[in-house]
């Protein structure tokens, strides 16, 4: 009998652990297609009977529809009742906007407000839109005061009204110190579901404390300790609370040197820490070193989602507010700004080759040979300020390393120039035989690189010098501007050199 040695043993273990997670995303995406289908059969029987009831005889119509109504209503309800919300917004997101409306109708008053956090910002829009101020201010009255902030954006004033009428003091002074912060800092993503502590208190103390308050908020890794002043003096990990003897004091087993974030801190530098240091809350504070609130990783994973959709639909000129379920003319004027953009750019492109109209048909391999230069331009580009716009996003360029990298780019492109020159040129020769036509086609690819990664490098730099996003635009501008300049140096360099 053979003997499994332990290296082998671990790798078996690993192996088994990746099946049952690639099963568990099976199982959970089967899970939702499953229960998706479910819910549209529902809503079109749903559909399917009401017509029926509108073509028979036409007493009763009205109590019949009545009755079927409700039954349906209890069927969605007991159908999204055990979901988990993000599972019953993932459903809602995949509807139609009138089998949405008709799901909503049926299971909002049974559904908290977490619901309408999970929904994509579209979705929220249209659900909000069809709600009763009345019926918005109960669903937020089930929420916390940071989640509720959340919603604000997408609330009527008369909602809010009434959702701070609800408000204790000490309530709304939180929803306003929150919304006071714009989207990007870390006042605007904190939350008060925290435990503070005294730091002249033992453990025993804190443990029957704790055990007296019967639930701790979610994600509580950490304790806060914090002065007569509210002012944080350090804090203590619930691992060091168990491990620690009863009788020490507090002072004896808290860390004071953790990290902690300012409420004006960019909330990007507070992801990449919560990367860094592996981190599931942590303190947020003001100048004078008092606790605010703290932030969690939950926060930090929406804001992280979010902030990637955004830069995507950005980058693909689309309006973060558009649904798929949406409707065509409200799709379309959403994507309407940069197709307008792209066809000025486009037009552009072609004056350029209208002026060498004239080359192209004395030498027609040129128009075949053209648009290789402007897509290995916009390749290239791409590649380049892709990387730039990440590397700007993670905090890695900045006043010390920004000359070494734009080195290192042009240095890249030059060799990737060369390089990519001598394979057209290569290809070219070996289909048109043309000595003079290959050499113009090597150079007029190394240009063309060379004006790509300068455009891929210098588009993001200033945008975020400036203070703008990096992102927005990049991609178009790019493309316009290394397709006109391919065509314009590979036509330029035939019009000196081929063209007698």
């Amino acid at each position: 009998m053979g003997v499994i040695s332990g290296s082998e043993t671990s790798l078996i273990i690993k192996e088994w652990q990746r099946t049952m997670q690639s099963s568990e995303k099976i199982n959970s995406a089967q899970f939702l297609e499953h229960q998706l289908q479910e819910v549209i059969t529902l809503l079109e029987k749903q559909q399917l009977e009401r017509s029926l009831v509108h073509r028979g005889p036409g007493a009763n119509h009205e109590l019949v529809e009545a009755m079927l109504q409700n039954q349906h209503q209890v069927r969605l309800q007991e159908k999204f009742a055990p979901l988990h919300p993000a599972d019953t917004a993932f459903i809602l997101e995949s509807l139609s906007l009138d089998q949405r409306e008709m799901a909503w109708d049926a299971i909002k008053t049974q559904l908290d407000g977490q619901v309408l956090l999970e929904v994509s910002d579209a979705v929220r829009q249209t659900l909000i839109s069809g709600m009763a101020a009345e019926e918005l201010a109960t669903v937020a009255g089930k929420l916390n005061t940071d989640e509720i902030a959340d919603l604000a954006a997408d609330l009527p004033k008369r909602t809010m009204l009434k959702i701070l009428r609800s408000l204790n003091g000490e309530e709304r002074k939180h929803l306003n110190a929150i919304l006071s912060y714009q989207d990007n800092k870390v006042g605007a993503l904190m939350d008060f579901g925290m435990i503070t502590i005294r730091d002249d208190l033992n453990l025993k103390a804190i443990i029957a404390f704790i055990r007296k308050l019967g639930k701790l908020p979610s994600h509580t890794d950490k304790l806060f300790v914090v002065d007569q002043h509210n002012v944080v003096q350090g804090i203590l990990p619930l691992q060091r609370l168990l491990t620690h003897l009863p009788s020490k004091q507090v002072a004896d087993v808290m860390v004071t040197d953790f990290i902690r974030f300012q409420v004006d801190q960019e909330a990007a530098e507070a992801a990449r820490a919560f990367e860094r240091y592996d981190l599931i809350s942590a303190p947020v504070i003001d100048n004078e070193g008092k606790l605010q609130g703290r932030l969690c990783v939950d926060n930090i994973l929406d804001f992280i989602r979010e902030k990637t959709d955004e830069d995507l639909l950005i980058q693909a000129g689309v309006g973060e507010e558009e649904d798929l379920s949406s409707s065509v003319w409200k799709s379309a004027r959403n994507r309407w700004g940069w197709l307008i953009i792209n066809i000025g750019t486009a037009f552009a492109s072609t004056r350029i080759i209208g002026v060498f109209e004239d080359i192209i048909l004395q030498l027609v391999a040129l128009a075949s040979l053209m648009p290789i230069i402007a897509a290995m331009g916009g390749n290239t580009g791409n590649q380049t300020s892709m990387l730039i716009i990440r590397s700007l996003a993670l905090g890695h360029i900045n006043s010390s390393n920004i000359a070494r990298i734009i080195k290192k780019e042009l240095t890249l492109a030059l060799i990737n120039g060369l390089f990519i020159g001598f394979i057209l040129g290569l290809l070219s020769m070996l289909l048109y035989w043309d000595v003079a036509l290959s050499v113009v086609m090597a150079v007029a690819m190394l240009i063309n690189l060379l004006v790509a990664v300068i455009v891929g490098l210098g588009i993001p730099l200033l945008r975020h010098k400036f203070g703008k996003d990096p992102a927005v635009g990049t991609s178009v501008i790019l493309t316009a501007i290394t397709d006109s300049m391919g065509f314009f140096i590979f036509l330029g360099l035939a019009s000196l050199f081929l063209i007698k």
